[in-house]
């Protein structure tokens, strides 16, 4: 079934919808998003901090290539468990009580971490982490999603992958200063890993005086509540409007019971969509695109640069991604979603093809090193700047509003389980089959994402969730 849609069949917003927005209420709508997205800054930094702490804790722990790959992937592994629970859990008990709860597990889970005193509790660590980072990686899209304007859904809900990117960056940034600062202590690494409590900390304390998403309250049938929330992110006239819309929809999903697994297999056009949302997923991570968030230190190293050295250059991946990013969003409020993500996958494609060239027929040395850092910064800024932005987008808006956090949940579990996979075996096919013909297979699983992304991937842009969700229905059913 071919899915694709054009520009010009976006439905045009009412006048009432189109209103001026008084700057108190845009003032108090950035505030929400800068809150609700430093869990998009611990997910980067969660992530991006093992790049460098690895080195430093493999001699400390005494880590073989398989214990490992066990320490990066069992974050990935409990991250797809907090993405599907996170999911539900947000749309049981709300979008903001599960972000409070998220927040205290990233405190737990970060502070294990930095006090593990052998490989087992570091990997129990990690995995706890992981159900935050999971958890954080849907419900927090989602409650943007959920407050922001149609008209500014695909910037706010790319700010938290701007967070994201953000907390790779201050990761890469804090792990080269303290490696610098602290030289060959041991430990050292703890405190690359102590400093994600801090913005947990931070997280907590802000959602306490956050609304909840007014599209759940409507969904528990909360109406006055939500008018009262879409007072503070909308002027009267507009949250009003919004409002009808929103609980006619509420009613019907009621009414079809839309929300958990049975509803899902019994109502096909559902089915369909979440196929559709499992692709989404697996395009985003069979780039490989965290085999350089994770390992970058080590693919640098291997390509000639010293350790020390290594670990500053990975500091240009991280510039480059919110950089990326930055220029990502810009797009979004330019150009559809669709072409925008086969355009990222072609540049992706195209570098890891010239990585594994490169590393191939390059010897070792400096050349090699810089030709391959090149690669890794081309990479990125089209991971960085489409593809990464517009699935976490897509993935918030698709799904009907009854099950919006269920189904973005097992859309994740998808996502973060294929990068589990890929975190787990990339350092034994690297061992195995070398570095070269490994990003080969990358290249190759590039060409299918591509096939199935102009097949099947519907056109999100300029409509509201609930106009997307009628014509999704009409053309699954």
């Amino acid at each position: 079934m071919d899915v694709r849609d054009d520009a010009t069949s976006a439905p045009t917003p009412s006048p009432a919808v189109m209103d001026t927005t008084p700057r108190a209420v845009s003032r108090r709508l950035r505030v929400i998003t800068v809150i609700a997205t430093f869990g998009g800054l611990l997910f980067g930094y969660d992530t991006g901090v093992i790049n460098g702490a690895l080195p430093y804790m493999t001699d400390d722990l005494g880590l073989t290539p398989v214990t490992e790959g066990m320490v990066t992937s069992s974050l990935l592994l409990g991250a797809a468990l907090g993405a599907v629970t996170g999911g539900r859990l947000s749309d049981a008990r709300g979008r903001r009580r599960t972000i409070l709860i998220l927040a205290v597990l990233f405190f737990v889970g970060a502070l294990g971490c930095t006090l593990a005193p052998t490989t087992a509790v570091m990997v129990m660590a990690r995995f706890v982490l992981g159900l935050a980072v999971g958890g954080a990686s849907v419900t927090v899209p989602v409650y943007l999603a959920e407050i922001s304007p149609a008209e500014r859904r695909g910037a706010l809900v790319t700010r938290n992958e701007l967070m994201i990117v953000s907390g790779q960056l201050l990761a890469f940034t804090s792990n080269a200063i303290i490696a610098q600062v602290g030289g060959e202590s041991g430990g050292i690494w703890r405190w690359m890993l102590v400093v994600a409590t801090i913005p947990a900390v931070a997280l907590w304390f802000g959602m306490l005086v956050m609304p909840e998403s007014p599209r759940w309250l409507a969904s528990q049938a909360r109406f006055s509540e939500a008018l009262d929330v879409l007072k503070q992110v909308r002027s009267q006239a507009r949250a009003e409007a919004e409002l009808s819309e929103v609980s006619a929809l509420a009613a019907r999903d009621g009414q079809e019971r839309l929300g958990g697994w049975q509803d899902m297999k019994a109502t096909p056009w559902v089915r369909k969509l979440m196929f559709t949302g499992f692709g989404i997923a697996i395009v985003q991570q069979i780039t490989g695109v965290n085999t350089i968030m994770y390992y970058g230190t080590q693919i640098l190293t291997d390509a000639g640069f010293a350790s020390d050295s290594a670990l500053t250059a990975n500091i240009a991946n991280g510039v480059i991604s919110v950089l990326a990013t930055f220029v990502g969003i810009w797009l979004l409020g330019r150009v559809n979603r669709r072409p925008m993500l086969m355009t990222g996958q072609l540049g992706t494609t195209g570098a890891l093809l010239l990585i594994g060239f490169f590393s191939l027929v390059l010897p070792s040395g400096e050349g090699r090193a810089f030709a391959v850092l090149a690669m890794t910064i081309t990479f990125l800024a089209f991971q960085q700047g489409a593809i990464s932005p517009v699935t976490w987008l897509m993935l918030s808006e698709i799904f009907p509003m009854r099950m919006r956090g269920f189904g973005m949940g097992v859309a994740a579990v998808v996502l973060w389980l294929t990068n589990f996979v890929i975190g787990l075996v990339f350092p034994s096919l690297v061992s195995g089959i070398g570095i070269s013909n490994t990003f080969f297979l990358f290249v190759v699983a590039g060409v299918f994402s591509l096939t199935f992304v102009k097949l099947y991937v519907p056109e999100t842009k300029g409509r509201s969730l609930e106009t997307l969700e009628a014509e999704l229905r009409a053309r699954f059913s």
